[in-house]
């Protein structure tokens, strides 16, 4: 028998049972479950990440549905045991869903949903952060005055390089890669390379645009160059920043072949997926090339880090919070909340699962409709026509 798991309890009476395996920012996304007469219960347990049999544990011999995290198994065992309890409904708090066996959960008509729309400006702001932090070697300049060894100004102190009219590169031009080019072009002045399968058209046009400001005000104006390739991309930029999606063709895509290509003084940042960065290759390249900086904010095999990344000054690590602005996170706990929600209530699935204001107006009662349900198809649920 598993042992049970400490809980704190909503709505004790409700009708529906839900459980969420972490507690999660705000609350909105209590009170929306709790009005539609939901008993919630959230899992107090002091660990980061619940085992499978923890979370048998909290789903019980009844559960309606379960709010989870990216860092659980969600496979055969737990859709079955969510099934048995009479379970059709799971979330992620999490635009990614790699965690989830999604045909285990079709064989247990279960619904998967998951949180975009709600993600794209807040990582794009973190790649930034962490290009600009890199560029100009910001936390070991804070490291260096922590530790006591600043005794005056000197020429050569912490020399950093200069992004204006360098070439920033986009590997994968969705929302999130091209709100980040956004950011740098106009923030800057660089100049982009990227690559994607498909063009992106409005990126190219919100750089040619600021290109013939700049030229009419009398400045250098940018450029944009769309690549044949990703080898491409990496050769010519001087910042990279990573933003594919991962699958066969991008798993270990930065590797010691890649990463022999790109300039010496080149400036790495993933905040998409771990595994697209062969972190054993990274640490040796980074400990040949002390002028080559990297910032990462996922890990091939999070959370844990390649034995000597820790340890190079040229590398920014931070524990995967592109998510981490309080508007974002309360939106993703709404989002989740809102798609176990719909499918326990009978709701449609949303038609655009990437444009969801209308369920994080806090002024009006969101619509009767599950925000993203990655299986709908699979299922054969309605799609809402609102």
């Amino acid at each position: 028998m598993a042992k049970p798991v400490s809980i704190e309890v909503w709505n004790p009476n409700g009708k529906y049972r839900v459980v969420s395996t972490k507690s999660m920012p705000g609350t909105r996304w209590i009170n929306l479950l709790i009005e539609q007469d939901c008993r919630l219960e959230i899992c107090t347990e002091k660990k980061t990440i619940l085992s499978v049999e923890d979370i048998i544990a909290l789903i019980g011999d009844k559960c309606d549905g379960v709010i989870g995290q990216l860092t659980e198994d969600w496979g055969e065992t737990l859709f079955a045991a969510l099934s048995k309890a009479g379970g059709k409904a799971f979330s992620n708090m999490a635009v990614g869903y790699n965690n989830v066996d999604v045909n285990a959960a079709n064989k247990y008509g279960v619904a998967v949903g998951n949180t975009p729309g709600v993600l794209t400006e807040t990582t794009a702001e973190l790649a930034a952060s962490l290009s600009l932090a890199a560029a100009r070697r910001i936390v070991e300049a804070d490291e260096f005055m922590r530790a006591g060894l600043y005794d005056g100004w000197l020429p050569h102190l912490f020399v950093g390089n200069l992004l204006k009219g360098q070439t920033v590169g986009v590997i994968g031009a969705g929302r999130i890669g091209s709100a980040y080019a956004r950011m740098m072009v106009e923030g800057f002045k660089m100049n982009l390379i990227y690559f994607d399968l498909y063009q992106s058209t409005r990126l190219e046009k919100f750089v040619t645009a600021y290109g013939q400001f700049l030229k009419a005000n009398g400045e250098q104006p940018v450029t944009w160059k769309r690549a044949s390739s990703m080898s491409e991309v990496l050769q010519e930029a001087d910042v990279i920043s990573l933003h594919p999606v991962l699958d066969k063709t991008t798993y270990h895509l930065i590797n010691k072949e890649s990463l022999a290509t790109m300039k010496k003084e080149a400036i790495l940042i993933n905040c998409s997926r771990g595994p697209v960065v062969d972190e054993v290759a990274l640490v040796e390249h980074l400990k040949q090339n002390p002028m080559f900086r990297v910032g990462l904010d996922v890990f091939e095999d999070e959370p844990y880090m390649k034995p000597g990344l820790g340890e190079m000054k040229n590398a920014i690590v931070v524990p995967h919070i592109a998510s981490a602005s309080k508007w974002t996170r309360e939106g993703m706990a709404t989002l989740a909340a809102l798609n176990v929600l719909g499918k326990i209530k009978g709701y449609p699935v949303w038609h655009d699962p990437n444009r969801v204001e209308p369920f994080l107006n806090e002024n009006a009662p969101p619509p009767a409709a599950s925000p993203s349900i990655v299986n709908a198809k699979a299922l054969g649920l309605p799609v809402s026509k609102l």
